[in-house]
């Protein structure tokens, strides 16, 4: 296999590295497109146009806790339907043009007025925003809405002179972006290699000249970067880390996987029959080995999940007596073979259950190429379901083809993330609410399982309305409850933060012993806390 890999990475076009250049592997595409459109709702921007290119207001630091200011130095909650944001006064455009709060609310204006801009959904609570003088800000809410402050503050922020000029931003391809990042200067951009150099007008001090994307297809052809000391960072799922890659070179090669990141589902779209049917969704998850996924697919670096469907990162909120009490999650065949009996998917004489009219059941179970850990989980997963008769059969997507079939809903059963937050409300929202649920084939940025629940959405409000957290503690309990009862998507296991890196060139990098933010490239906006720490190595 490494031969074979070998081959194919050395056909790659190289360039000498400079000094004080990082090799960032975060995107596992097989060549590039150059894209670099902060508002394009597809995910076809490249790494890191939401997070090193352009930049939000306030960055939540999940590894802390913390809300860190950025473009503005300060902001707060004025009362229960207003925002309001101090900006800093020494920032530019990569241009040279000074960054003033019309930018701020151009860019709202343009997302509310666009929804299919509005990644972050601030068309349900947002009624405007104001530029008062050219450095403050004011958000107007339509109704308080408690969870809203991190979609306000982490929306990337477009200079208005350049995008007032664009006929249609969900097209523009933004080939040469102006922005207020660490890193906005396209240097090299060719299908097997681009290059970011340094802002010239950052409003921070940067000790990194440029970083430098390299295009990989795949874990196996990121790992063997790795091994070849061509990667500074990466966030990939690497197999057996220790063996074959930390101890090879314990002083420079180190990585950092806390269980931070999403909980991984197994989604189920929930408007095709037999996965609208709540006995067929526990049924599928009853016979799903998580131990063994997590030992065969994911290397035993996370855990199965629990009933709620939250990592880690949610420690503090979950309920432990709704966690601990439900059967579906358990790895079960009898049971599982009963609720597929009772929801009428009877076997039939081939040993395949059948449909409750008698024709064959196929299930085709979506993966991502390349992905190396979910295609594994997938294949355990498939053999799982076929033990209790689910001819389930495995197909394998490139990532933007996967990706866009997903937000359209054109899927039966497949792996993927879940939001995340500051509370549990945007991962609860994203799995159960009516608001969040879109027509087949409009794209969706969230529930792509096509799943809303009246009772969910009820709680969601009064969570909305509340900054208590006592009482936003109590209504997150109910809401693991709902999940529990009504099983929309299968929880799996909590994805490890992904996050390798190696000190022989630069140094910096967060890790388990100064834990200052995710190490992972994978989580926007954090990337930018750690590009602004990097140096060169002494």
């Amino acid at each position: 296999m490494w031969a074979g890999l070998a081959l194919l990475w050395s056909c790659s076009p190289e360039t000498p590295r400079e000094p004080g250049v990082v090799v960032v592997v975060q995107e596992q595409q097989p060549a590039w497109v150059r894209n670099f459109n902060p508002l394009n709702p597809t995910g076809g921007a490249r790494w890191p146009t939401r997070s090193g290119i352009y930049e939000p207001m306030a960055i939540y630091n999940s590894a802390t806790g913390k809300w860190v200011s950025w473009l503005a130095s300060s902001f707060e909650y004025a009362d229960d339907v207003t925002v309001r944001a101090q900006l800093r006064q020494d920032v530019k455009w990569s241009d040279g043009t000074p960054f003033t709060a019309a930018d701020v609310a151009f860019t709202f204006e343009l997302v509310l007025r666009r929804a299919e801009l509005d990644l972050g959904g601030m068309g349900r609570f947002v009624e405007g925003v104001e530029a008062l003088g050219t450095h403050e800000v004011v958000v107007h809410l339509d109704h308080p809405y408690s969870p809203g402050l991190a979609d306000i503050m982490h929306q990337p922020i477009v200079p208005a002179h350049v995008w007032k000029d664009i006929d249609d931003p969900l097209k523009f391809a933004n080939e040469d972006p102006v922005g207020t990042g660490p890193f906005t200067e396209v240097r090299v951009f060719r299908p097997q290699l681009f290059e970011l150099g340094r802002n010239p007008h950052y409003w921070q001090d940067v000790a990194i000249e440029a970083m430098r994307f390299p295009a990989v297809g795949s874990n196996d052809q990121v790992t063997l970067s790795l091994l070849e000391g061509e990667v500074d960072w990466a966030g990939a799922f690497v197999p057996a880390i220790d063996r074959i890659y930390a101890d090879r070179d314990p002083e420079h090669n180190r990585y950092w996987f806390p269980l931070v990141g999403e909980m991984i589902f197994l989604y189920a779209n929930t408007t095709r029959p037999p996965f609208d049917d709540v006995r067929v969704r526990k049924a599928i998850s009853s016979a799903i080995d998580r131990s063994l996924v997590v030992k065969i697919a994911m290397y035993d670096y996370t855990q199965p999940a629990n009933a709620v469907g939250m990592s880690d990162v949610y420690s503090d909120w979950i309920d432990l007596q709704v966690a601990g009490d439900s059967d579906w999650i358990t790895f079960d065949t009898a049971r599982a073979a009963a609720l597929l009996d009772e929801a009428g998917l009877k076997m039939g004489p081939n040993g395949l259950r059948q449909t409750p009219d008698g024709e064959p059941l196929q299930i085709e179970l979506s993966a991502i190429t390349g992905w190396s850990d979910w295609v594994r989980a997938s294949q355990v997963i498939a053999r799982n379901l076929g033990e209790v008769g689910l001819d389930v059969r495995m197909r394998s997507y490139d990532f933007g083809a996967w990706f866009d079939a997903l937000g359209r809903g054109d899927f039966q059963l497949t792996l993927g993330w879940s939001a995340s937050g500051p509370t549990p409300f945007p991962l609860y929202q994203g799995l159960m609410s009516q608001r969040a649920v879109r027509p087949m084939g409009e794209p969706a940025t969230s529930n792509w399982h096509r799943y809303g629940s009246a009772e969910m959405e009820a709680l969601l409000v009064q969570f909305e309305a509340t900054t208590d957290r006592t009482t936003q503690g109590l209504l997150a309990s109910e809401m693991q409850r709902l999940f529990v009862a009504e099983a929309p998507a299968i929880p799996l296991f909590p994805s490890p933060s992904w996050g390798e890196f190696r000190t022989e060139f630069i140094e910096g990098f967060p890790s388990a012993a100064d834990p200052y933010a995710r190490l992972s490239p994978n989580h926007f906006p954090d990337p930018l806390l750690v590009m602004t720490r990097l140096r060169p190595a002494q």
